[in-house]
């Protein structure tokens, strides 16, 4: 049995501890905005938070997760009264027209959500060493513009 919180909503799943937190959300709790992308870690497009961190589904065990807060994508906008509404930095990702084909963006916001709490005015360097999720579009121009238009010094 595997017992963790998606979302603000406890979980208990009866599944195998080695299947994949990528596949526990998609096919076990129809959260779907979570994207397969490579399998191996290395493109970002399944990146969910847990505890707060970006981490890669498509490798971590529901066992590693066991009690956790997991956020997905499908968690970011915040309720209000009610209904939903965008995080700054999803706005961000709106007003400087981020996504182009949009496969990557759901790991590419659950990231930079990540970076953006734990320092909220990141150079480039800081940037590119947390932001490691793979882009084929190639929108990393508005992606950092995106993120320094989030700036608390901006």
């Amino acid at each position: 049995m595997a017992r963790f919180r998606v979302n603000g909503v406890e979980r208990e799943l009866d599944i195998e501890p080695d299947m994949p937190l990528l596949w526990a959300l998609r096919d076990e709790l129809g959260l779907k905005g979570t994207k397969f992308g490579c399998g191996i870690a290395a493109c970002g497009a399944c990146t969910v938070q847990v505890n707060g961190n970006p981490v890669r589904s498509c490798v971590t065990p529901v066992s590693a997760i066991e009690g956790t807060d997991i956020k997905t994508i499908e968690g970011l906008a915040v309720d209000v009264g009610g209904s939903k509404q965008l995080t700054a930095v999803q706005q961000a990702w709106i007003d400087h027209q981020v996504p182009q084909c949009g496969y990557c963006q759901s790991g590419m916001l659950m990231a930079v959500s990540a970076l953006l709490e734990a320092n909220p005015n990141p150079n480039d360097a800081e940037i590119d060493g947390a932001i490691t999720n793979v882009c084929r579009c190639g929108t990393y121009p508005r992606i950092r513009r995106a993120i320094k238009s989030l700036s608390t010094t901006a």
